[in-house]
């Protein structure tokens, strides 16, 4: 018994319509490759799947430009005015706009303020100006109490870390010699106040005597 017939309509069943599309694109591709093959002639296949899939297909003896170019001269019909005047359109108003921020910036700086201008224009740019200007010194504002802010932090921390280490000197009852300027000695303190260390530095006089190292030839390292 011969295959019965099949009634073509669209195949609601998401996956037998992909299958369905898989199968008979398949089948199409491979007559257009024996068109090309068989008959010499020059095929070219676009084919988009419901999910937007693109598959195409073009003889290798040809390129799709070349498909597009002997269509439109046979048919008579341009496939590029169209998406040509778009284009043309769309650059006009590119130019156009560019050409007007260029106005407003060179009016903005002191420049083209010519008789073209109306008084209201006039008004609208200065009110511009004077918003522009209030948001420009609100800022330097803010910087500059936000860097305040963060001095007067660092100052903090250096009074604290400079009580810090008096008060251990104090407690130890030494009087150090500071090696460096005290500036130095302040950024050591990052590190932390613990990590101060000392190391013994024999003076001439007690190296050519044989006395070895006394306490008060101590440096602060």
């Amino acid at each position: 018994m011969g295959r019965g017939k099949i009634e073509i309509k669209r195949i609601e069943n998401t996956t037998n319509r992909q299958v369905t599309y898989s199968k008979r694109r398949t089948g199409i591709v491979k007559k257009a490759r024996e068109l090309t093959v068989l008959c010499d002639a020059e095929v070219s296949l676009i084919m988009f799947s419901s999910t937007g899939k693109l598959s195409e297909f073009i003889s290798p003896s040809t390129t799709t430009k070349k498909i597009y170019d002997q269509y439109q001269q046979v048919s008579g019909i341009n496939l590029w005015n169209s998406h040509y005047e778009k284009m043309q359109e769309s650059l006009k108003k590119q130019k156009e706009t560019n050409m007007r921020l260029r106005r407003e910036i060179r009016q903005r700086i002191g420049e083209s303020l010519d008789d073209d201008m109306s008084f209201d224009e006039l008004r609208s740019l200065e009110q511009d100006l004077d918003e522009s200007v209030k948001l420009v010194r609100d800022r330097k504002y803010h910087m500059i109490a936000t860097q305040t802010e963060t001095y007067r932090k660092k100052l903090r921390n250096l009074q604290e870390t400079h009580t810090h280490l008096v008060r251990e000197f104090e407690t130890r009852g030494e009087d150090p010699y500071y090696e460096g300027d005290y500036e130095s000695l302040l950024g050591m303190s990052s590190v932390g106040a613990h990590l101060v260390s000392y190391r013994v530095q024999p003076s001439q006089h007690n190296i050519q005597n044989g006395e070895g190292y006394g306490s008060h030839n101590l440096r602060l390292a």
